[in-house]
C-alpha cells in the first residue's frame, strides 16, 4: 500500500533460480565469520562468505514473490478492465464530481483505493509477515498499518494532483499527447527529488542529527573532500522497521543530505560507515542522480509512445468489455499502466544493467576516496548477512531483480581495485579534493 504514492510516476515513468554459489556445507555463524574478517589483516583479500542456509531459502522464496507480484500487477489492470469495474467508477466520480477535473480527480482517489485493496494481503504478507518470519524486522502491527495508510493518502493526493495532466494532454493533442507527457515527466521527477526529503520521507520515519559527532565530523570531512558542500547529515530511525541496513544521500540544492539508518550505525565499524558514504557521495559526486532523471524521463517517454501506439486497437476490439471508446477517457487508466507494466518488464533488463553499472562506479569512487579495501570488502559481507544476501545469484535474478552488483562481485572488487599501489592514475582523482583524513 505505500507503493501506492508511486502510481502516477509509474505512467510518467515463476521462477526460482538457483544461485551460482550452492552452500555444500552448513555456513559459518555469521557473527564469527564477520569477526574472522575484521581481525584479518587489512592486506589480506577478504573471503566470499557462503549463503546461510536462511539467505537461500529467503532469496528463493523472495523470487517466488517477486513472480507472483509480476503477475498481480498484470492482473489487477485486467480485472479492472474486463469487469467493467473501470468504467463504473468513472461513472460514479462523474456523478459525484460533475465537471471534467472533479471526475478525473476523484476516479484517480478511487483507483488507489480499490488497487490497493486488492493488493493489501500481498503487500502484508511481503512487507509484515514474511519479514517477520525472516527475522528481519521488529516492527509492531500498529506501525506497518499506520505506514500502509501513510502511503495510501499520499498516493491519493499524488493522484489528484498529477492524474490530470496526461488526460488534458490527451484531450487538447491526441496525436502528440505522448511526447508531452513523457516529457512532463522531467520537471516531475525534479520536483520529487526536491521534495521527497523534506516532506515524504519524514512522514514514515524520524529525522536528527547524528548521535556519533566524532564520526559525523568525519563524514563531513569525507564530503568536503567530495566537494560536496553544505551537505547535513541525518540518522534515520529505521530500526522500528527492519534490522536491514542502509545509507544515502539524497534531494537536490537545499534539500541535499546524507542520511543513514541506525542500524547501519549500530552493525558496521566506523572505517566500514565511511567507506559506505563514499560510495553515495560518488552518486552525487558522479551526477548519477541526473541521470537516472534522464534515464526515467526517455522511459517515460518510450513508455507513453507505446502506449499511444497499442492502445487504440485494443479499445477498438474491446470496448463493449471496457464501457469506454477513447484513451482520453480516464476509465482508460488501467490499460494506460498495463501497458507501461509490460514495457517495463521488457526493459527490466537493460535498465538494471545501467543501475548496476553506476552502482559499480561508486563502489570505484568510495575506494578512490578513503583507499580502504579491507573495510570496503567487510562492509559488504555485514551487508550480505545482515540482510540475508545471496552474493552471486543466478543470471535471471540478475538481469530481472538486480540493480546493485551482485556482493560476491562487489567483495571481489573491493579486494582487487588499489591503482594507488602500483601508482596508475584514479579515474576520478580530478574530483577527491586533499589527502585522506
Amino acid at each position: 500500500m505505500r507503493n501506492a504514492a508511486l502510481a502516477v510516476l509509474t505512467l510518467v515513468f515463476s521462477l526460482l533460480f538457483a544461485p551460482l554459489a550452492q552452500a555444500q556445507a552448513p555456513a559459518p555463524d555469521p557473527v564469527q565469520a564477520t569477526a574472522g574478517v575484521t581481525a584479518a589483516s587489512p592486506s589480506a583479500p577478504v573471503p566470499v562468505p557462503e549463503p546461510s542456509e536462511k539467505a537461500l531459502r529467503y532469496y528463493r522464496s523472495s523470487n517466488v514473490l517477486w513472480a507472483i507480484s509480476t503477475i498481480w500487477g498484470l492482473l489487477v489492470p485486467l480485472l479492472l478492465l474486463f469487469t467493467g469495474l473501470s468504467a463504473r467508477m468513472r461513472d460514479a466520480a462523474r456523478k459525484i464530481g460533475r465537471n471534467w477535473f472533479f471526475t478525473v480527480v476523484l476516479y484517480g482517489i478511487l483507483f488507489t483505493l480499490v488497487t490497493a485493496v486488492l493488493s493489501l494481503p500481498l503487500d502484508y504478507y511481503s512487507g509484515f509477515v514474511r519479514t517477520h518470519a525472516y527475522g528481519l524486522s521488529d516492527q509492531t502491527a500498529a506501525k506497518w498499518w499506520s505506514d500502509a495508510f501513510t502511503g495510501l493518502a499520499i498516493g491519493c493526493v499524488f493522484m489528484a494532483l498529477l492524474l490530470w495532466i496526461p488526460y488534458l494532454l490527451l484531450r487538447k493533442s491526441p496525436r502528440r499527447w505522448w511526447l508531452y507527457s513523457g516529457l512532463a515527466a522531467l520537471p516531475l521527477l525534479i520536483l520529487l527529488l526536491l521534495i521527497t526529503p523534506i516532506a515524504i520521507e519524514p512522514l514514515f520515519n524520524k529525522f536528527g542529527p547524528m548521535k556519533d559527532k566524532a564520526l559525523e565530523s568525519r563524514i563531513l570531512a569525507l564530503a568536503d573532500r567530495a566537494g560536496i558542500e553544505g551537505g547535513r547529515v541525518y540518522e534515520v530511525n529505521k530500526s522500528v522497521d527492519t534490522k536491514t541496513i542502509n545509507a544515502y544521500v539524497t534531494g537536490l540544492g537545499s534539500s541535499k543530505r546524507i542520511v543513514l539508518w541506525d542500524t547501519i550505525l549500530a552493525k558496521l565499524s566506523p572505517p566500514e560507515v565511511l567507506f559506505v558514504m563514499g560510495h553515495e557521495m560518488g552518486h552525487y559526486v558522479l551526477g548519477h542522480t541526473w541521470q537516472l532523471v534522464l534515464l526515467g524521463t526517455v522511459f517515460a517517454l518510450f513508455g507513453a509512445w507505446v502506449i499511444h501506439r497499442t492502445a487504440g486497437e485494443l479499445i477498438a476490439r474491446y470496448r463493449a468489455r471496457f464501457g469506454f471508446t477513447e484513451l482520453a477517457d480516464v476509465a482508460s487508466l488501467p490499460l494506460m499502466i498495463l501497458l507501461f507494466s509490460i514495457v517495463s518488464l521488457v526493459l527490466t533488463p537493460a535498465i538494471l544493467a545501467f543501475g548496476r553499472n553506476v552502482e559499480h562506479e561508486a563502489d570505484r569512487f568510495g575506494l578512490e576516496i578513503t583507499r580502504d579495501n579491507h573495510d570496503c570488502a567487510t562492509a559488504f559481507v555485514k551487508l550480505q548477512q545482515e540482510n540475508l544476501s545471496v552474493p552471486r545469484p543466478g543470471l535471471l535474478y540478475k538481469l530481472w531483480r538486480s540493480d546493485h552488483p551482485p556482493l560476491g562481485e562487489r567483495i571481489d572488487f573491493c579486494n582487487e581495485y588499489r591503482p594507488w599501489e602500483t601508482g596508475a592514475p584514479l579515474k576520478y582523482g580530478d574530483k577527491i579534493k586533499g589527502p585522506r583524513s
